[in-house]
């Protein structure tokens, strides 16, 4: 076990990650519709809407998502990987998923669902991730195994995604 699970991202640190998300994924950051996607989403990519959690009192479907995403990231990076958890002009974190979330253990340091900003989970060579928007209120999840791993789970949750590799699918 590490000493300290969850660590918050040095000044020179969390703008390299910065930097490098924002060059990668062409991320831009915006309230109107017509910004959207904020980022260019990858090849292997699925986006939810979240408006299925609109009509979740209990927030159990809520919960489910959470956990449901929560268990993928975990298990794309290893029992040793670690995970960066990027809040958009807030604090950001690197911390070890198997070390965190369970009994006795520090909380995951954010949620996959945006909770008024963005918030974005990747792994160290940022292949797997979720982007969380706040203002489209939507999930991406991207990396093969991620979406082999829970995109069946997140459809019962959530219903069919709105894109698939950034490309418009269905009604949305």
């Amino acid at each position: 076990m590490r000493e300290d699970p969850v660590t918050v991202l040095a000044e020179a640190e969390h703008r390299r990650v910065w930097d490098r998300f924002s060059a990668g994924f062409r991320f831009r950051p915006g309230m109107s519709p017509f910004t959207w996607p904020a980022i260019k989403e990858p090849v292997a990519s699925a986006t939810w809407s979240l408006a299925a959690l609109d009509d979740d009192p209990e927030h159990a479907r809520l919960d489910r998502l959470v956990e449901v995403v929560q268990q993928g990231l975990t298990s794309c990076v290893g029992p040793r990987g670690t995970l960066f958890a990027l809040d958009w002009q807030h604090t950001s974190y690197r911390f070890a998923p198997h070390e965190v979330g369970g009994p006795g253990q520090p909380a995951w340091p954010l949620s996959p669902c945006p909770d008024g900003d963005y918030f974005i989970f990747l792994s160290e060579d940022f292949r797997t991730g979720s982007f969380g928007h706040p203002w489209e209120e939507s999930i991406c999840l991207f990396g093969e195994d991620l979406l082999a791993a829970v995109a069946t789970e997140v459809e019962a949750v959530l219903g069919p995604p709105i894109r698939r590799s950034g490309t418009a699918v269905g009604t949305a």
